[in-house]
Formats: C-alpha cells, structure tokens, sequence
C-alpha cells in the first residue's frame, strides 16, 4: 500500500474515533447543515441542466438553503459543550435565535421573490 493511502485511511480513521464522541445533538445538526448544502448543490445542478429563467426564484432557493446552513453551524458552536466562548448562554436560547434568524431570513427571502 502507498504511503499516501495509508495516511488518507489513518486519518479518516481518527476522524471517525473523534466524531464518535460528539453528542448526538450536534451529529443532528450536523445532518440538517449536510442536507441544507446538498439541497443547494442539487438546484445548482438542477439550473444547470434545465436553465435559470425564473433566476430570482434560483437565487432564493440556493440563498435559502446555505442561509439556513450557515445559521445552523452558528447554533451548533453555541451549543457544542467544549466551547467556553459561549458557556454562559444556555442552549434554549441559542435555538430560540436560531429560530428567529431563520425566520428573518425566510421573509426576507419570500419578499426577494415578490
């Protein structure tokens, strides 16, 4: 075996033995940011077969879905236990200005297509 694949294997195998500590609910948020960026990949795909007539429906649509990745990572640092940075702020919290954010991002994005 190649040097180069046996480091390639060491290390997803360290990330796999790192990423089996994590508490499950940042592996569910971890999902829902993977989803988000997929969803996005799959319209960018999608506008690249069919075309992008409608554009503004295009950009609202992709700007949605890494819009929510981006303020689901946010609420994943706030409520990851070994971040000291934000210990003091309980984790209800952090879901309640994640819900807040989306839903401003939301009508701004809903207003975008009017």
């Amino acid at each position: 075996m190649p040097k180069a694949a046996g480091d390639a294997k060491l290390l997803i195998q360290s990330l796999n033995k790192a990423y089996a500590a994590t508490p499950t609910n940042l592996k569910i948020i971890d999902m829902y940011v993977v989803f988000a960026v997929v969803s996005a990949l799959v319209q960018v795909v999608y506008m690249g077969i069919v075309g992008s007539f409608p554009f503004n429906s295009f950009l609202s649509g992709v700007l949605s879905c890494i819009g929510t990745a981006v303020l689901a990572v946010c609420l994943r640092i706030q409520v990851n236990k070994d971040n000291k940075e934000f210990k003091d702020l309980a984790p209800e919290r952090a879901f309640a200005d994640f819900v807040l954010c989306n839903l401003v991002l939301h009508l701004v994005i809903m207003n975008f297509l009017g």
